[in-house]
């Protein structure tokens, strides 16, 4: 869906994207991750050519971007912003219709849309004549989201779209993000430098340092198999609960022990995290836990020990592939 190819762009004498190269296929949420002054955003914002590049070719789906006037580039492809980028003099619902507007679409189709999108990102309609200013942290980055995707683009860039939240709210917004089947359907390119975030909701991370692309790949991969010693170091401070967030009781599964569960109780289902499971140990009475294979209809039943034994166990295979 997006070919990247060898993209320079320079400030005086910084070259803040270093002759990047990637694809993103149809379909994937990429993360560009990195510290500050990387280039993720420099790259990002040429994306939809808020910022010009120097030399290199950007193209989506099959089209080159530079042969398109902006203003109709950017009517298909989504944007959201760290501080969510909401007009302050203008209601929810006209912030929200500000593409369909240019569309010129009629009322009644934006009104539907608009409220259909509410309903998803979990917002009541009572908001839809209420100013930003009147709207939690929460709730404006769910408007600029709604926002984003209210023409349905294809493409969704989003720029730290986390950043100013709390983490109570962040992480809230995490599992609406991961569960909203709007964004199923996008090709999205994010920006963060929180390592936590990208592992969450990234299919593959661009890790980015000094204008260039150090590694890219899946979680997993830049976990277990780092191609230098920049991407271990990067990711060395929470190396454990990223391991944790990232291994699945699917990933596992040969590990653990072949007691069956009970059938009839509720399980957990084998793509959960071991984190996720962590956490139902931590507040659950019970000693063991029934898990399902849903591919093989396998039951299991393990106790916190079990789940550790196999985690390691995993661990020491991926250590010694």
């Amino acid at each position: 869906m997006i070919k990247i190819d060898r993209l320079v762009k320079t400030f005086g004498a910084t070259k803040a994207v270093d002759g990047i190269s990637f694809e993103v296929n149809e379909g994937e949420n990429m993360v560009l991750l990195g510290t500050s002054g990387c280039g993720k955003t420099t790259t990002l914002k040429m994306l939809n050519r808020l910022i010009e590049p120097d030399s290199g070719t950007i193209s989506i789906n099959g089209e080159n971007i530079m042969e398109q006037p902006p203003e109709l580039l950017r009517r298909g492809i989504g944007y959201v912003l760290q501080n969510n980028g909401l007009f302050p003099h203008y209601t929810v619902a006209e912030n929200i219709a500000i593409v369909p507007n240019l569309l010129k679409w009629d009322k009644a189709k934006t009104q539907k849309r608009i409220e259909e999108l509410l309903g998803k990102l979990h917002l009541d309609k009572k908001y839809l004549n209420v100013y930003p200013n009147e709207l939690s942290g929460g709730q404006q980055q769910r408007i600029g989201l709604a926002r984003a995707l209210v023409a349905d683009p294809p493409v969704l860039l989003m720029d730290e779209p986390f950043g100013a939240l709390d983490n109570v709210t962040r992480s809230k917004i995490h599992r609406e993000f991961l569960a909203l089947d709007e964004l199923k359907r996008k090709t999205i390119i994010m920006v963060t430098h929180d390592v936590q975030e990208a592992f969450e909701l990234a299919d593959r991370i661009a890790l980015m340092d000094k204008g260039k692309i150090v590694q890219i790949g899946s979680p997993s991969d830049l976990l277990f198999n780092p191609k230098s010693a920049f991407v271990r170091d990067f990711l060395k401070e929470q190396h454990l609960q990223l391991e944790f967030k990232t291994i699945t009781l699917n990933d596992i599964w040969q590990h653990l022990p072949p007691a069956a569960g009970d059938k009839n109780t509720h399980h957990l289902p084998a793509e959960a995290g071991v984190w996720d499971v962590l956490e139902k140990f931590k507040f659950s009475p019970k000693e063991h836990l029934d898990i399902i294979n849903k591919q093989n209809k396998e039951v299991k039943s393990i106790t916190f020990d079990e789940l550790m034994a196999a985690f390691s166990k995993y661990k020491n295979h991926q250590a010694h592939e």
